[in-house]
């Protein structure tokens, strides 16, 4: 049976949208796993990344816990 012939057009596109895909994925939210999961495969870049997610995350929970507990004294004051 011969073989099945396959285009090198498709494969080299398909595979270049997958790689791009893993790399604009969005918004991770920074929970141990993703973090530890970028240690684990060592790109810097991605290291950074998940940082930077993190410390904004991080920064907008501060935030909205901080109006949360301004909207508490107000609301004991009453």
């Amino acid at each position: 049976m011969p073989a099945r012939k396959t285009s090198s057009k498709k494969t080299a596109a398909r595979k270049s949208t997958t790689a791009s895909a893993r790399v604009a994925t969005g918004a991770v939210p920074p929970y141990g796993d993703p973090i530890r999961a970028a240690i684990a495969r060592g790109d810097a870049t991605e290291m950074k990344n998940v940082a930077a997610s993190a410390r904004k995350w991080m920064a907008d929970v501060q935030s909205a816990l901080d109006q949360l507990e301004g909207a508490m004294k107000k609301s004991k004051k009453k």
